[in-house]
């Protein structure tokens, strides 16, 4: 899902409206999202209302995808092809393949050593909602997202064309270790398949609804061990390249605020580098004054990131009683969706 800061960045940046066309109805409206235990008979803890000025977005990332690349030059698109080097020269001469006068990066989390396996994988797949219904799954999902929560696991399920489509997302996460301290055996694909059997046994014990949906996975679903920017990172920027996205601060999905923040970065980027005062000979203290300003933002959707998992896998500081739940849930969304664009880029612009 593209949250309420994601729309408007996408509207700052005259990307909307692409996108926008590419929706079926319903996939852009005030959402908010429903939140139900994912055992028992699925008691409904929490229903966040969003505001109606906070309408996001639920699409598919191939179908977001399909609506930006019409707007790219096929001329300066290059697909395939893998930075193995960056250098910087004084001129345009050189031997360089391609000569420009920044870089910035953008790509997912790869092995290295700012890079640390979160504990946490998730199964995902899409479900025709008509196969659910056949199936016995009761809980009416409508067009708003919703999570069920549960001991070390939960699960999201956010409707996508018109709602004849659910992308699934279920989470399987260890708490009994930090972040950083066990990675993967040396060999094995951060993405892999998984067959329901597999996803059925981590999700043993839970509500009919969770059976029922699992079940209805796709016969090979894709497992995501997923990989998160840590420790962060202390700047983003040098020289002439900044890296905005993934590259940046991989984050958990749980808040599906990764995205958004990395359209974040892009805006303010964007703004920066087209102002008239922004020349080659400032382009380093330009590009600081990015990173300065987009960090501490970035550390606050990563946090609020984790500790929504931590709330949703009953790991929360008030408990797992629905009262206690409720106490946690309440505000989470809050500082995520409201961030004050314009504001943020006065203060980078103050530090120029």
């Amino acid at each position: 899902m593209t949250g309420p800061n994601a729309v408007r960045a996408l509207e700052a940046l005259d990307l909307f409206n692409a996108v926008l066309a590419r929706l079926s109805p319903g996939d852009y409206s005030s959402k908010g999202i429903l939140m139900y235990s994912g055992l028992g008979n699925h008691e409904l803890i929490y229903d966040y209302q969003a505001a109606p000025e906070d309408a996001a977005i639920s699409m598919h990332r191939a179908a977001f995808l399909d609506a930006l690349v019409g707007l790219v030059d096929p001329a300066s698109t290059h697909f395939s092809k893998r930075c193995t080097s960056i250098s910087e020269s004084p001129t345009t001469a050189g031997r360089l393949s391609v000569v420009r006068d920044f870089v910035v990066a953008k790509d997912g989390a790869a092995p290295g050593k700012a890079v640390a396996f979160s504990n946490t994988a998730i199964y995902r797949g899409l479900i025709p909602l008509a196969q659910l219904q056949a199936a016995g799954f009761s809980t009416t999902l409508g067009l708003r997202p919703a999570c069920f929560v549960g001991p070390s696991k939960h699960v999201i399920v956010v409707p996508i064309k018109g709602g004849q489509l659910i992308n699934v997302a279920a989470s399987v996460a260890r708490y009994d270790v930090p972040i950083g301290s066990e990675n993967l055996p040396d060999g094995t694909p951060w993405v892999g398949e998984a067959s329901t059997a597999d996803i059925q046994k981590d999700f043993a014990g839970w509500g009919p609804d969770i059976v029922t949906l699992l079940r209805c996975m796709p016969a090979k679903t894709g497992r995501w061990s997923i990989h998160v920017v840590h420790p962060e990172l202390a700047t983003y920027s040098n020289g002439h390249v900044a890296i905005v996205g993934d590259a940046a601060h991989t984050m958990l999905p749980h808040l599906g605020a990764g995205a958004g923040t990395g359209i974040e970065d892009v805006l303010l980027l964007v703004r920066l580098l087209t102002r008239p005062e922004t020349q080659r000979s400032n382009l380093t203290a330009v590009l600081e004054a990015y990173s300065a300003t987009r960090i501490p933002r970035s550390k606050q959707v990563w946090d609020a990131s984790h500790k929504a998992g931590e709330v949703f896998d009953h790991q929360g500081p008030h408990g797992t009683t629905p009262a206690g739940l409720l106490e946690d849930l309440q505000g989470l969304w809050d500082p995520v969706w409201r961030h004050d664009l314009d504001a943020e880029f006065a203060a980078a612009v103050a530090l120029l």
